[in-house]
């Protein structure tokens, strides 16, 4: 159904008068007329009765026009579901509980009006990224260990979070009431990070991380969620874990968990969002200047990096 055509119908209806529907169209009388006696020979009825003082709307007409407005009404709808500033902006982040998660809450609160949709892909950053090309999502987080010469030609990627490490551990455990710990002093204990996903750019990081200060991550071991690997560690006197500095997590206050921040160097997860670069879409241009003004610089702080950030 030709919606110009209903539009005309609706606007013709609400003045009685085909001049006026013309004017409030921008559009001729004629192409008023010929707008109207389209729609009526696809719908095989007369909508209009002419008088001389204008056009009233015949019973078939009147049975019409609720239905003409609910077509528009859902034409606008549409429209506005992808047109760019007023459909969502969509983020992968992965995680609920990690820092691109944890960012993009404290950046609604700061501009409440620009809607997002947050999902989590729970994919790598290779296939986050094709996402990404496809227009699937509009923006994603991740580590980029690969040149930007080696990302499709469209996208377009810039670090925003350099994640610091804690490590988690239990009341009973030897590291307990540290304030802070060293990678070295980490090379002694067991880390225990089970199910991580082999093949992936967390998996890179953590293998490169182990080598450089010879720590032993234990991957071995069913998952059966955070809930049970707080759990495991409130209850050992062995295990550790590493989380990032703001993922959230929660226990109960009987675990008596305590996060120790990892210093001196302190081992950062370089994280940057990934988008394309003819995204249109306003609010990607706010997030991207919100990310960058709230990036947080330690430049006197002795830090270690992986090789291959971008």
């Amino acid at each position: 159904m030709d919606l110009d055509a209903v539009r005309t119908f609706v606007a013709a209806a609400d003045a009685g008068q085909f001049q006026d529907a013309s004017a409030a169209l921008s559009i001729t009388q004629q192409a008023v007329s010929k707008r109207i006696a389209a729609l009526e020979k696809d719908l095989q009825v007369r909508l209009f009765t002419r008088t001389a003082r204008g056009a009233r709307l015949t019973i078939d007409g009147q049975a019409f026009l609720p239905h003409a407005r609910e077509l528009l009404r859902v034409e606008a709808r549409a429209d506005a579901s992808v047109r760019p500033g007023r459909r969502a902006l969509r983020i992968d982040v992965h995680s609920r509980r990690t820092a691109p998660a944890v960012l993009l809450q404290d950046f609604h609160r700061t501009y409440p009006q620009i809607e997002l949709d947050v999902v989590t892909l729970d994919a790598d950053v290779h296939a986050a990224t094709a996402a990404v090309e496809a227009g699937t999502i509009d923006a994603t987080f991740h580590a980029v260990p690969v040149p930007a010469r080696q990302l499709p030609a469209a996208i377009r990627t810039a670090r925003v979070i350099d994640e610091h490490h804690e490590v988690l551990v239990g009341p009973r455990h030897p590291l307990a009431n540290a304030r802070a710990v060293t990678p070295a002093q980490l090379a002694e204990h067991r880390i225990w990070m089970p199910g991580m996903a082999a093949g992936t750019e967390w998996a890179a990081y953590y293998d490169e991380l182990a080598t450089a200060f010879g720590l032993t991550i234990d991957l071995v071991g069913p998952v059966f969620g955070n809930e049970a690997l707080l759990a495991e560690i409130a209850d050992s006197a062995e295990l550790a874990t590493l989380a990032g500095e703001r993922t959230r997590y929660l226990w109960p206050d009987s675990y008596d968990l305590r996060r120790i921040p990892v210093r001196d160097p302190a081992p950062i997860y370089p994280m940057s969002l990934i988008w394309r670069d003819d995204n249109r879409h306003p609010a990607l241009s706010r997030l991207r200047d919100y990310l960058g003004s709230n990036r947080m610089d330690t430049p006197d702080e002795k830090v270690w990096l992986p090789a291959y950030p971008v």
